[in-house]
This record gives structure tokens, C-alpha cells and sequence, in this order.
């Protein structure tokens, strides 16, 4: 058994593209590839998780690993797929930098992977799921998780927000006709939400709402 997968993980760029290669490679790939998901399910901490981005993960990283396989087999084909690859543009925006990241991961799964290198693409997986893991478990700031509150009063409201509410960063504040807003990020557990109850019985509030939000914030 152990000389085994130790024959799997021998790295041999310049091997013919076998069947058991070939069902090799995507199989790592596709074990691989679904850590990533995993691991982009976990620390997602955006609003509303976006399905499509975590098939595209799992879908790069095994049609990288489907260019890859005949490139490093063949080195003439190689030459000309390179060429047809190079007219080749990407015009999708990421709007969060983690998402750049993840793709960029999946990438590098499959070009390993597709490459023969299956113990760099399981060891560097690993590590980086290990690593991204405790970074965002350090950066989450424990089970509070960032909201964004917006507060509409008027000339009437008289209270000091401090002594209600948890510690909180003023983003923006506009001055309108009929009063004023206010927008605050702060801080809470799920089961502070009734906060927003208890501020909208106060006099001179107009409204008031809770908006969960990943942390980035343009005013």
C-alpha cells in the first residue's frame, strides 16, 4: 500500500497521458478542488454567498488541470496550445480581494495537479486551508459579527447612542429636510438584534435598521 502512493506521488513531468493518469489527476484535482469550496464557505463573510462563484472555484481548478495534463506530456503540443491560450481574455470583475485569491488557488491546484506534482497540490492545499482558516478566525473578532446600523431622527431625539449601544464607528451622517442620518458599524451577536427594538422606541427615531455586511464600506 505505501509503495503505492508513493509511485502516485512520484512526479514525472514527460509520462504519456494514461487513463489511470488521467482519472488520477482529476480525482485529486476534484478532492482538492472541494476543500477549496469548503474553506471558501467557511470563511465567506460577505452578505449573501454566491453559489455560482464556489462551482467556478471547483470548475477552474479541474479545466486547468485538463490543459495542463497534455501541455507537460507533450512539449511541441505544448508550444501551440500556450499560443492558442494567449488570445484569450477574462473580463470578470472580482469585487472582494479574497475572491481573487481563492481563484488564484483553484488555479494553482490544477496546474499542479495537471502537472503531476499531486503532493505539492495536497500538501500546499492543506496548508493553505490550514492557514486561511486561523487568519480569518483571528480577524473575525470572536462570534460578534459586523453590522451596519442606520439610524433616522429628527430635531427630537435627544439620546446619547454611547450609552446604548456597544462600542460603534460613525461612517456617515447626512442632514436632510426632514432630519437626519446616521450610519454606524458596530458589532454584535446574533441575539443583540432586539437592539434595534429598543432604539426605535425612542423619541425623535424615525426608523431604524440592521444590515449585515462583509466589512468593507464605501461612504
Amino acid at each position: 500500500m505505501r509503495e503505492a502512493i508513493l509511485k502516485l506521488l512520484e512526479v514525472n513531468i514527460n509520462q504519456p497521458l494514461t487513463l489511470e493518469r488521467i482519472l488520477i489527476t482529476f480525482a485529486i484535482t476534484l478532492i482538492m478542488g472541494s476543500v477549496i469550496l469548503l474553506i471558501y464557505r467557511i470563511t465567506f463573510r460577505g452578505v449573501m454567498y454566491n453559489r455560482s462563484f464556489g462551482t467556478a472555484l471547483l470548475m477552474v481548478s479541474l479545466v486547468t488541470a485538463l490543459i495542463i495534463m497534455p501541455i507537460s506530456s507533450n512539449v511541441v503540443l505544448s508550444l501551440g496550445m500556450v499560443g492558442a491560450l494567449s488570445i484569450v481574455r477574462f473580463r470578470t470583475a472580482l469585487k472582494d480581494p479574497l475572491d481573487i485569491v481563492y481563484m488564484f488557488w483553484a488555479i494553482a491546484l490544477g496546474l499542479t495537479a495537471g502537472a503531476g506534482f499531486f503532493e505539492l497540490a495536497i500538501i500546499g492545499s492543506l496548508i493553505l486551508a490550514v492557514i486561511m482558516l486561523i487568519v480569518t478566525s483571528l480577524q473575525s473578532g470572536g462570534r460578534k459579527k459586523p453590522y451596519l446600523l442606520i439610524v433616522r431622527y429628527n430635531d427630537a431625539f435627544r439620546t446619547d447612542l454611547r450609552q446604548i449601544l456597544p462600542p460603534y464607528t460613525l461612517k456617515s451622517k447626512t442632514a436632510t429636510s426632514q432630519g437626519y442620518e446616521a450610519v454606524l458599524e458596530i458589532r454584535l451577536l446574533s441575539q443583540d438584534a432586539k437592539i434595534v427594538e429598543q432604539l426605535n422606541k425612542a423619541e425623535g427615531v424615525l426608523s431604524v435598521s440592521l444590515v449585515r455586511y462583509s466589512g468593507d464600506y464605501q461612504s
